[in-house]
């Protein structure tokens, strides 16, 4: 083989050998809209807290599952 075509590999070997890959951090920036406050219950669209939470939650759930069970119980029972 050309010493110039083996040297010219062992080169590109060891720079590419050398190489080194970096990244930065992507720094979250405060009025980003793509980033959210971190934390218990900040995931949740509403507010746990509140002095009437149970009631809205469980009328909520009532409702929502009460129409879907109460519509076939009419179409049950309708002629």
């Amino acid at each position: 083989m050309n010493a110039q075509a083996i040297l010219r590999a062992r080169t590109a070997t060891q720079l590419l050998a050398r190489r080194g890959f970096s990244s930065t951090v992507r720094r979250a920036d405060q009025f980003s809209p793509y980033h959210y406050p971190e934390g218990p219950y900040t995931n949740l669209p509403f507010n746990t807290k509140t002095r009437f939470f149970w009631l809205r939650y469980w009328g909520f759930m009532l409702t929502g599952f009460g129409i879907p069970f109460g519509l076939a119980v009419w179409h049950t029972y309708k002629a």
